[in-house]
């Protein structure tokens, strides 16, 4: 292989401003709308190639440690069973693995839904736009304008790699890297599709069906393989994620699959009880409420809860009771409180262990 200092006339120390000159002076002397001919054209490619690597600071480092030829006086020794060391350690197997492919996979997307906590306890269909990479529908992926293909690199000949010797301790090792003209894919796409630039995809918005389970809670997050991002050249789609969070509700609220409420009871319905219906998220409930209801109590209606997302069954309603007491009386109304207090004959207020309020109440009961 051609030494790339020789190529472009420069000196192994020459600046990068001086190898920026000698490369467009070549470039205009060779360039093929100028120089047609078959010579020219190859020495283009090679000052080209050439110029890549020694206008990055970092492959001409690597490049400024190798010598040039095969293997000679110490280093062309036959090393036998080290073999495996320096593939090891300086890359030289790497050329047997070929180029690599421009297909890839397709990054996975995650997306925020809101959902109401109505919607949880059977499950709900959403239809989410999700603004994502698809396959480009010009080239269908090939990257490529219609009726052209990628062709075989000048430079490393389809192997997507180029070799250098390195000097070692042991020697001139060759090593391989890859390559900086096909960027080791081995082909180069000389006439990239105009509606993707080359990538086979494009950027769009989707509609993608969505089926919400019942049963699910805030921070679950559901998989959807397959609906992510299209992978670059027609590569696989990576996957979708649903990260779900369930809006808080006026009236209920939700522990595990249990629904959650209040209700305010009358004084005189908690006295002599009564028959209400209540609206819950899924339809009327029937509530009987006994006579003698204490604010505080419980009351739990059976199967009126959240559906389980893992088993079966729904969970339960649980009602906590809030007794009102009246706060303005008219006089016949006062006469007949006394007249029962009076046949009562209870004792006065009392003392009893420290509580923080109803609610208090409520919430250690609903969920002791």
């Amino acid at each position: 292989m051609a030494d790339h200092y020789e190529v472009l006339g420069v000196s192994r120390d020459a600046t990068p401003d001086e190898i920026k000159k000698a490369y467009r002076r070549l470039a205009r002397e060779l360039h093929p709308d100028v120089n047609p001919g078959a010579d020219a054209s190859e020495r283009f490619k090679m000052v080209t190639h050439a110029y890549d690597v020694l206008s990055d600071p970092r492959q001409r480092e690597q490049y400024d440690l190798g010598g040039q030829g095969g293997f000679g006086g110490a280093g062309g020794q036959n090393f036998g069973g080290f073999g495996d060391i320096f593939e090891t350690f300086f890359g030289a197997g790497q050329q047997t693995r070929g180029p690599r492919s421009r297909r890839e996979r397709g990054q996975d997307a995650l997306i925020r839904v809101e959902v109401g906590l109505e919607e949880v306890i059977f499950g709900t269909h959403r239809d989410i736009e999700v603004d994502t990479a698809i396959l480009c529908e010009t080239c269908h992926g090939s990257c490529c304008q219609p009726g052209t293909s990628p062709v075989t690199c000048d430079i490393c000949h389809g192997t997507g790699s180029i070799q250098r010797a390195v000097r070692s301790l042991l020697g001139n090792v060759m090593t391989s890297s890859p390559c900086g003209t096909c960027r080791g894919y081995g082909t180069v796409v000389a006439t990239p599709c105009v509606t993707c630039q080359g990538q086979g995809r494009v950027r769009a918005r989707r509609t993608v069906p969505v089926d919400i389970p019942a049963g699910v809670d805030t921070g679950v997050r559901l998989q959807m393989p397959g609906s992510g991002e299209a992978g670059p050249a027609g590569g696989p789609n990576g996957d979708l994620y649903l990260e779900i969070k369930v809006r808080n509700h006026d009236v209920f609220s939700r522990n595990g699959d249990d629904l959650l409420c209040t209700l305010e009871v009358a004084m005189t319905d908690a006295v002599l009880g009564a028959d209400t219906t209540i609206p819950a998220l899924d339809g009327d409930v029937r509530v009987e409420l006994h006579a003698g209801l204490q604010s505080g109590e419980i009351l739990t209606v059976k199967d009126r809860g959240v559906t389980k997302l893992r088993g079966t069954g729904r969970g339960d309603l649980k009602i906590g009771v809030q007794v009102v007491t009246p706060t303005k009386l008219s006089s016949k109304e006062r006469d007949l409180i006394q007249q029962f207090a009076h046949s009562k004959k209870a004792a006065g207020p009392a003392l009893s262990h420290f509580q923080q309020g109803l609610f208090a109440r409520l919430r250690d009961r609903f969920l002791g």
